[in-house]
């Protein structure tokens, strides 16, 4: 029997039937469901998942935002998470709603792949022994505050320079077609593990986003701005930041596992999901 974990957004309202096609399709699948309590309080039909050693995989069942939060809850454990796109976009996902049953029956027998997906840690000077994982990128920013922010950013103990900004985003391959991708970072095919730099909203043309290798150590420091910044992972959870503390960004020493199917490669997903190109056109083969 496979253990499979089940986190969820609530909100969406086909996650009613959702839940209805995995009482009926797991157990005939050979699964165990353990669900998370907010979906046990929806009506779900299973185990409290309040151990996640106790999974064999975890299935999301929303857009990107669950699927971000559910590799946060296996926090760096290498178990491989099955994204299903409930909402609009779910760029991470694997496949769509509609296509449930069908991922769980190939799931069930083996007919997927599990790419690794390289992460981040972060710590600040403020709270030295909070590491926080993230799979799309650290983000240190000013919050509400109209002030810009002057930053000393240093990779492997070189200066790279000071910048006059509204923040700076340090994130993975796999979140440069996020945050970063909005501030005019380059799109990095997951596959090429590096670190991108992508300040935002530079008060000079001069300053660039850089593109990193994935063992360099990525040190940020505020010489000025406002009395209180923040740094949020995901753009979920977060600390606050102050002028002279320090932030310091590596990889992190397990990736993360997301599940794949045949076909839905990373191109398909800008094509189908990002009009990649320009091209208005949805390729049906890009189906999971």
């Amino acid at each position: 029997m496979t253990r499979l974990g089940v986190v969820g957004n609530r909100r969406y309202e086909r996650l009613t039937d959702v839940l209805t096609t995995l009482k009926r399709r797991g157990p005939e699948l050979g699964m165990t469901l353990l669900y998370e309590d907010e979906l046990l309080e929806a009506g779900a039909d299973g185990e409290a998942l309040d151990d996640p050693t106790r999974i064999d995989a975890l299935l999301t069942l929303g857009g990107d935002g669950t699927m971000l939060r559910g590799a946060r809850l296996v926090s760096g454990r290498q178990i491989p998470i099955l994204g299903v796109n409930l909402g609009r976009l779910g760029f991470l996902t694997a496949c769509a709603g509609d296509e449930l049953e069908s991922a769980l029956e190939r799931f069930a027998q083996g007919d997927y792949t599990v790419q690794h997906r390289m992460a981040l840690e972060a710590r600040t000077s403020r709270a030295h022994n909070d590491r926080r994982r993230a799979l799309n990128d650290v983000v240190l920013h000013k919050g509400g505050f109209a002030r810009v922010v002057h930053l000393r950013v240093s990779v492997n103990g070189e200066l790279i320079g000071a910048f006059v900004a509204d923040g700076l985003i340090v994130s993975t391959p796999t979140g440069s077609t996020a945050y970063s991708l909005s501030a005019g970072g380059p799109v990095v095919v997951p596959t090429v593990e590096s670190i991108v730099l992508t300040p935002i909203s530079p008060h000079t043309l001069a300053v660039r986003p850089v593109v990193l290798p994935p063992s360099a150590e990525v040190v940020v420091q505020v010489e000025d701005g406002p009395e209180e910044l923040l740094v949020t992972i995901d753009g979920q959870t977060g600390t606050t930041f102050g002028t002279g503390d320090t932030l310091t960004v590596r990889r992190a020493d397990r990736p993360v596992l997301l599940v794949n199917f045949r076909g839905a490669t990373f191109f398909s997903r800008m094509r189908r999901k990002l009009t990649w190109g320009g091209l208005r056109e949805r390729d049906e083969n890009d189906r999971c």
